[in-house]
């Protein structure tokens, strides 16, 4: 049986995928708009006049609406089968990337089509603050989560709270962009002991989440960011953040190995997102600070980023062709 009543104007094959095809989608969209985001980083601290920024802005852009289409397609035609996903104890951590994807949009459109960008960060925030609360709910309802649906995929609903300000300031949001910030940086404190007493104490992530590991550095690099767009000098505590997201890139690298021994599928993609962001952080630090060694090393992130987005295009594009993807779990 499906997971909803199928649409006759579909064929059956199409249902099918479509059923499967997962929210994780919207990964995609957060690791390219973080690219492009570094890109633009990059321009300002090298002072480029190439357009690779905007080049990746219109590549990102693209992917994400077809990305949107094809979810949008599954809302309408398999409702029952969101709700599933909804209801499954690690995917709904995966709905605010959503959000995520738009706020981020609207914020590399900011300096190019300033009102456009205004209506779209502002229908990604209130999506995120929605989100956010449904998501939070559900976790500390009566629903019965184990110490194994625990991952760093939960950080997701927090990362888009904390990236709020990053446009939201710029914007006039201040207000808003402190209450986001704070609820979370909160939650993020919280998930994160969470988090590392399930990793030490329990049974190793099983293969498809091992990659999100990665989004250990997310929360603290994007907190360094919204925090210096908040505060005029991100002093010591902005420090802390962006030394944090050095910390735990280093853990990360400390596991690399696992990444080699699991096979390809979409959660790879939460390798972009949290690479793209600290390197936006370390270009803001430099800018912050004069620092030719941090606009260094976000340099090298950016490189490792550009490769890691590469591998992932490549291996997404074989996947798709073989059918790999959209397939029951």
């Amino acid at each position: 049986m499906t997971a909803a009543t199928p649409n006759t104007q579909l064929p059956d094959g199409a249902l099918t995928r479509l059923e499967h095809y997962p929210v994780t989608f919207f990964a995609i969209g957060m690791g390219l708009l973080g690219l492009t985001l570094a890109l633009r980083g990059a321009e300002r601290a090298w002072d480029l006049t190439l357009p690779l920024s905007e080049i990746a802005l219109v590549v990102s852009s693209l992917l994400m609406a077809v990305v949107a289409a094809g979810y949008l397609a599954k809302t309408i035609h398999m409702p029952s089968a969101v709700v599933a996903e909804w209801h499954h104890p690690v995917k709904i951590a995966f709905f605010p990337a959503i959000s995520i994807s738009t706020i981020l949009l609207g914020t590399a459109l900011l300096p190019l089509f300033p009102v456009a960008a205004a209506a779209i960060w502002l229908i990604g925030v209130s999506v995120q603050g929605g989100l956010s609360l449904a998501v939070i709910g559900s976790w500390i309802s009566h629903r019965p989560f184990q110490t194994p649906h625990l991952s760093p995929a939960w950080f997701i609903p927090a990362v888009g709270n904390v990236l709020v300000p990053v446009a939201g300031v710029e914007l006039g949001y201040v207000d808003l962009s402190w209450l986001f910030f704070s609820a979370g940086l909160v939650f993020w404190l919280v998930l994160l002991t969470l988090v590392m007493n399930r990793l030490v104490f329990h049974d190793p992530l099983p293969g498809r989440l091992v990659p999100t590991l990665t989004i250990l550095i997310a929360p603290p690099a994007i907190a360094y960011v919204a925090w210096s767009h908040l505060v005029p000098d991100p002093g010591p505590f902005g420090q802390i953040l962006l030394s944090l997201s050095y910390v735990f890139f280093l853990i990360v690298v400390t596991q690399a190995q696992r990444f080699r021994k699991i096979p390809f599928a979409l959660s790879w993609w939460a390798l972009s997102f949290p690479v793209a962001a600290l390197s936006i952080a370390s270009f803001v630090h430099a800018g912050e600070t004069g620092s030719a060694a941090y606009r260094g090393l976000g340099t090298l992130v950016l490189v490792l980023l550009v490769a890691i987005i590469a591998l992932l295009l490549v291996r997404t594009g074989k996947a798709i062709a073989r059918k790999e993807i959209c397939l029951p779990e």
